[in-house]
């Protein structure tokens, strides 16, 4: 087993996601600056290291919400409250980004911006523009910012949620390690909020349809969107396409570095690279299966 997180200490392309609940106060939904300076700080930390670094990042709508000083998206239809969603999102994704290329300047670091759909990854001309910049943007030593063009998504096109985004972007730059940062340790048997017996499960060597049946709908946040079911298809995605995945409470974002230094935090998901997996028909099935 600690060979196996040893291992971690030779990743070179490690993506890492960290999700709205972890960038806001959770009284008021504001970013929290400190952490999210924090986060700056292992990354650029990572990215010294000689190692290459992307960062799938939520809260877009939350700052764009908050922007606008709306404590909540209230409005009359469906397609009403899809529009102001898309507002903010338009408001805060400039916010948000502005914020880390801010941050990143002040470590000596340049951080780019992509904003992926559905189409991107199932259109195979798309697919292979998006893995073009991915690569150029890494060779230059940029950090590219990842988030979900939550501006033009709709239903038909949005991959959803952020911890399935990560394992795409993972899979489709080939990285070597995939980071959720969430507001929970790892994998337990069951929902430790709601059940004081789970099991804490230190790591995944393979993810079995018994491992995928414990992603019940189930998340703390008001602003997130992802639970464990969607850390587990992220899972899937990421093993199949070879990166080994650790899941990791944000609580403290130093657990980044010690996550790299192979220490034991989190539950670490195994990789088994399969050659035939399809990612394009897999993204494609979302929503649909």
């Amino acid at each position: 087993m600690n060979e196996l997180r040893k291992r971690i200490k030779d990743k070179k392309r490690i993506v890492v996601k960290i999700g709205s609940s972890s960038l806001t106060h959770k009284e008021t939904g504001d970013i929290d600056y400190i952490r999210m300076e924090k986060l700056v700080r292992e990354l650029s930390d990572i990215r010294n290291q000689g190692k290459e670094v992307v960062l799938v990042t939520s809260g877009a709508i939350a700052a764009g919400r908050n922007a606008m000083h709306l404590k909540e998206i209230d409005a009359e239809s469906q397609a009403k409250a899809m529009a102001v969603k898309q507002a903010c999102s338009a408001v805060g994704q400039a916010r948000l980004m502005m914020t880390y290329q801010r941050l990143f300047s002040e470590y000596n670091q340049i951080a780019g911006q992509i904003l992926m759909t559905k189409n991107t990854i199932v259109d195979n001309l798309n697919r292979y523009n998006a893995h073009n910049t991915f690569s150029e943007l890494l060779r230059m030593g940029v950090i590219p910012i990842v988030n979900e063009n939550d501006t033009i998504a709709t239903y038909e096109i949005e991959i959803g949620d952020n911890d399935t985004l990560s394992a795409i972007v993972a899979a489709l730059v080939g990285a070597d390690l995939l980071i959720l940062l969430s507001d929970i340790d790892g994998l337990y048997t069951d929902d430790p909020r709601r059940n004081p017996d789970a099991k804490f499960i230190e790591q995944v060597d393979e993810l079995t349809d018994e491992y995928l049946d414990m992603g019940k709908e189930s998340t703390g946040s008001s602003v997130g969107t992802g639970g464990m079911n969607t850390k587990l298809v992220a899972a899937k995605i990421a093993t199949l396409s070879g990166a080994d995945m650790v899941i990791a409470n944000s609580a403290d974002i130093g657990v980044l570095h010690r996550i790299i230094a192979g220490e034991k935090e989190g539950t670490l998901f195994v990789a088994h690279k399969d050659e035939n997996f399809d990612l394009p028909d897999f993204v494609h099935s979302l929503h649909n299966g």
